[in-house]
This record gives structure tokens, sequence and C-alpha cells, in this order.
């Protein structure tokens, strides 16, 4: 169930004065850590040298967020992978009151986040902070012009949640529209799909639902027309593997970006409509825990894709975690 990536890319050297500093992103699906040394001068984007990434499936959203609590066992699956964070960070010599750690939609709809809140801090000096939908937008674009290039023309970024979907229209320059809307993975699946495959009057009501719930979306692409679509985190990341494989090419987790066209993301997405639960989590590059939300999460990626007219996708590697880094040490 644990996924753990820990590198250290070639980068230029830093001076004695370099420091290390670290940002946890608990997410509704995954918690992240994430440790970096920053370089000694601070510099727009510079780069930061990656020592320590790792994500814990800990699924806080499972059997509560439709209801608005985070489950016992969901609390006790994260308190653990926290505190595995925490014996990594004392390796690293960063105080845990010193780490910026995120709570995003699971947190920011749970009754009881203000329990959990305060059971962490006491536990291991972990303060969290959870934020809003356009706080979490905000990060996502800064970690998407930290690991790319956005282009000359305007761009559509979608970050895919358990809990919450954001898009951020933006260009080379700046932010242009964001906006955070709660139809997360977890959420679609909860309420769209019943049985290990996705029938066609769900695919057709989840359709009806983005329809009415992304019409902000729709109104403001009338006024940016996009080129691109940049997309990030786990959804993104799992069929970019899946594609990497098909095409017997090496996966590179040091890459920062990535993509893909339409036309492959047809081909794998018609494998998630067709196969079952166990047939799914067969595809090689499958993200075991990703097996049943991943059908929801492609049909919302269909949905935009086609409602757009989108033939370009992008993958970020970086989103949230790296955007809080170059926040709070760059901006």
């Amino acid at each position: 169930m644990n996924t753990l990536h820990s590198y250290r890319p070639k980068v230029k050297d830093y001076s004695d004065t370099a420091k290390n500093v670290a940002a946890i992103d608990i997410g509704t699906n995954t918690a992240h850590l994430l440790v970096v040394e920053l370089p000694s001068q601070k510099q727009i984007f510079s780069p930061f040298r990656i020592l320590h990434k790792e994500k814990i499936a800990t699924k806080i959203g499972e059997g509560g967020i439709s209801n608005g609590f985070i489950t016992e066992a969901a609390q006790e699956r994260l308190l653990k992978a926290l505190h595995q964070f925490c014996e990594v960070l004392e390796y690293y010599e960063i105080a845990p009151e010193s780490v910026h750690t995120i709570a995003t939609s699971a947190f920011r709809n749970a009754s009881n986040q203000k329990e959990l809140v305060t059971k962490i801090q006491k536990e291991m000096g972990l303060q969290v902070q959870v934020i809003s939908g356009d706080e979490e937008a905000e990060l996502i674009y800064y970690g998407v012009k930290a690991a790319l290039k956005i282009g000359k023309g305007n761009a559509l970024i979608m970050d895919i949640g358990g809990g919450s979907v954001e898009f951020i229209v933006c260009n080379a320059e700046k932010m242009l529209w964001k906006q955070s809307f709660e139809i997360g993975a977890q959420r679609l699946l909860d309420r769209f799909m019943q049985n290990e495959k996705i029938s066609s009057s769900e695919r057709q009501a989840l359709n009806n639902f983005l329809e009415q719930t992304l019409s902000p979306l729709s109104e403001i692409l009338k006024i940016y027309p996009i080129e691109v679509l940049i997309g990030c985190s786990g959804t993104f990341d799992t069929i970019d593997d899946i594609n990497h494989i098909k095409k017997h090419q090496k996966l590179d987790y040091n890459a920062k970006e990535s993509a893909f066209t339409r036309t492959e993301f047809e081909v794998i997405f018609q494998e998630f409509l067709e196969k079952n639960h166990a047939e799914r989590l067969a595809i090689p590059g499958m993200t075991p825990m990703r097996a049943d939300m991943i059908v929801v999460a492609s049909c919302l990626l269909n949905w935009v894709l086609q409602k757009y007219n989108i033939s370009q996708i992008r993958v970020s590697h970086y989103s949230l975690k790296e955007g809080a880094i170059y926040k709070y040490y760059f901006a």
C-alpha cells in the first residue's frame, strides 16, 4: 500500500547556508511528504534539491467523505502515516512545528476536523493548516509553474483529488481564473458507481451532473479559450504510468513533466470501462487504491476533453506540495 520514492536529482551545488525544509499534503486518498534542500539565494522558481519524496495511501475519505466526517479507521491510517513521516523529518533534522502541513477537501468538510487537527498537533507537533479550495488551487498553480513552462497560449490546469477537483485557467505570466469543485473521485465513486463497472445510465447521470456543476468553467472558457490541458496528481500520474508501460517506455520518477495524447487516453479509458475491479488491478502501472476511483475520474477527464475539444494533455509531476514550497520560501 505504501509507495516510496527517495532520490537526489543532479542539480547545481548549493552553499553551506542551504537548509532543509518540508511540506506535508494530507489529501483525501494519499498523504504526501516532500523534503527539499533550498538554495542559499532565493530566486524565482530556482531549482530546489529533492531529498525525499514519500506517499502513503491513507484513504481518509473512505466511508465518511459523503457524510461529512473522517472515520476512526481513516484517522488511524492517517496518524500512522504521519508518525512515519515524523521519523523522516527527524532524520533530516526538521522540527515538526516548522513543517508546512496542509489538509484539503476531506478535512475542509469534516465535522470532526478540529478534533483531529488538535490530536495531530498534540501527538506529533505538526500544525495542520486546513486550506480553502481557492488556496488549494493557488498552490497547485505554483507547483505546476515550478515543473514546466506553460507556453504562450492559455492553459487549463486540472487536479483531480479524492475530495475536490481544481481548475485553473492561466498563461505563462499569471492565473486568469481558478475554482475548486467538491467533485473529487471518492465523491463521484460514492454517488455514480455502485458496482465493479460503471453502467451506461450511471455514466449519463455523471455527465449530466458535470454539465451542470461545471457551468462556471464552461463560461470562463468562452472568455479565455485554452490550447492545452495540464493535469496533475494521482489520476494523471497513473494514466501516464500505464501509457508509458504500454509503449514499453521506462518510468522516470525524477521527471517533472510528461504527456500523453487524447487518443492514448481513450484507449486506456476504454479498458477502465470494460474491465472489472480485479482486471483493472492487473493493468500494468495501476495503483491499487485507484482501481475503482480511476473509472469515475477518467469519466470526468473524458468529459472535459470532449466538452472543450482538447487534444493535447501535459502532465505535471509537481502539484500542491511543491507549490507550497515555492509560495512559502520563494514568493
